[in-house]
C-alpha cells in the first residue's frame, strides 16, 4: 500500500497557518471539521455547505490505537443521520480509535458519483495526515449504515491504488480500506431486494437504456466483491422491513466465494435505523461483537 505524500508540498499549498491550527486542536483530541479539497470538490455545482464535502476528526484520549474509522450515515442518500454520525465516533473512540464522520454530497444536487469520489477521498486524506494524526495508515476502515453502508461498500470494492502521476499529492495514495463495518447495509441495486429510495437519490429513476443498466450492476456491491474486496463485518435484522436482510446475505456470500474474510451476525429483532442501539437489548450487543472483530484482526493493536 502506498504511504502519504508530501506533506511539506501539501503545506504550501493550503497554508501553513491553517494546518498548524488543525493538528494542534487534534492534538487536544477536539472535534475538528476538515475540508476534503481545499478548492472546489469534483463536479461541484456551487459554493454553499452542501457543495462542500468535510470530515469531522474524533480522537481518542491516551488510549488511541492508531487506528482510524471513517463513518458513513445512513440516509437514503438524500439526508445524512445524525445519530449514525457522532455517536458512533464516540463509540470508536472508547476503543481507542479514531472516528472521522464524513459528510457526503447527497441528493436532491448531487448523485453518482459524487458521494463515492467524497469517500475515496476521505480514505486517501487520512492516511496522506497518517503521521500528524499520529494513525497507522494500514488501519483505515469505514463504517457505513443503511445507504451509508452501501456508500462503504462500494468504496470496498470500487477503490484504487492512486495515481502517482497526479499533481494533487493526496491523489497518490490508495483509496482502499482496511476493512469495512456494515450495519444494515444497501448492498444490491437490483430487484427484489434494493432499497427504491437509495438507487433513485443516487442514480434516478428506472430507465431501460443500457447505461442504467450497467450502471445498477456497477453499484450492486455484491456483483463488484473481488478476492481484494475489504474485508467486512456485517449486521443486520431479520425483521428489517426498510432494507430487506437479504442484502447482507447476497455480499457475505459473494465475499465467502471469494475467500473474502467476512463476520456476519443476523439478528432476529433490529429494527432499522437503530444505530449504535441500546446494550441492553440484544440487537444493542453488536459493538461488542464488532469490537471483538476488530481485536481479533488487529485493528486495534497498537504498532
Amino acid at each position: 500500500m502506498k504511504r502519504p505524500g508530501n506533506f511539506v508540498l501539501f503545506l504550501g499549498l493550503i497554508g501553513a497557518g491553517a494546518m498548524a491550527t488543525l493538528f494542534a486542536n487534534l492534538a487536544m483530541s477536539k472535534p475538528q471539521t476538515v475540508r476534503l479539497w481545499e478548492g472546489d470538490a469534483p463536479g461541484a455545482l456551487g459554493k454553499a455547505e452542501e457543495d462542500i464535502p468535510t470530515i469531522t476528526v474524533y480522537r481518542p484520549g491516551k488510549n488511541n490505537t492508531g487506528a482510524a474509522v471513517i463513518i458513513c450515515p445512513g440516509g437514503g442518500y438524500g439526508v445524512l443521520a445524525p445519530h449514525e454520525g457522532k455517536p458512533v465516533a464516540e463509540w470508536l473512540n472508547k476503543i481507542g480509535v479514531t472516528g472521522i464522520v464524513l459528510k457526503y454530497r447527497i441528493a436532491p444536487k448531487y448523485h453518482h458519483p459524487a458521494p463515492l469520489t467524497d469517500v475515496l477521498r476521505a480514505v486517501r486524506f487520512t492516511r496522506a495526515h497518517a503521521k500528524e494524526w499520529k494513525l497507522d495508515p494500514e488501519r483505515i476502515g469505514v463504517i457505513g449504515f443503511s445507504a451509508g453502508g452501501h456508500l462503504a461498500s462500494t468504496a470496498s470494492t470500487h477503490f484504487d491504488e492512486g495515481d502517482k502521476n497526479a499533481l494533487d499529492p493526496v491523489e497518490q495514495i490508495s483509496s482502499r480500506p482496511t476493512l469495512s463495518i456494515l450495519i444494515y447495509p444497501v448492498i444490491t441495486f437490483t430487484e427484489p431486494f434494493l432499497h427504491h429510495g437509495s438507487r433513485n437519490n443516487l442514480i434516478g429513476e428506472p430507465s431501460d437504456k443500457p447505461a442504467f443498466t450497467e450502471l445498477t450492476t456497477s453499484l450492486s456491491s455484491e456483483q463488484q466483491v473481488t478476492g481484494n474486496t475489504s474485508p467486512a463485518f456485517l449486521v443486520h435484522g431479520a425483521n428489517d422491513t426498510v432494507v430487506p436482510c437479504e442484502n447482507v446475505l447476497l455480499y457475505a456470500d459473494a465475499l465467502r466465494k471469494h475467500h473474502v474474510p467476512v463476520e456476519l451476525h443476523l439478528y432476529e429483532n433490529l429494527p432499522h435505523g437503530i444505530g449504535i442501539g441500546n446494550k441492553n437489548l440484544p440487537s444493542g450487543t453488536w459493538t461488542t461483537r464488532c469490537e471483538e472483530w476488530l481485536q481479533a484482526r488487529g485493528f486495534l493493536t497498537p504498532k
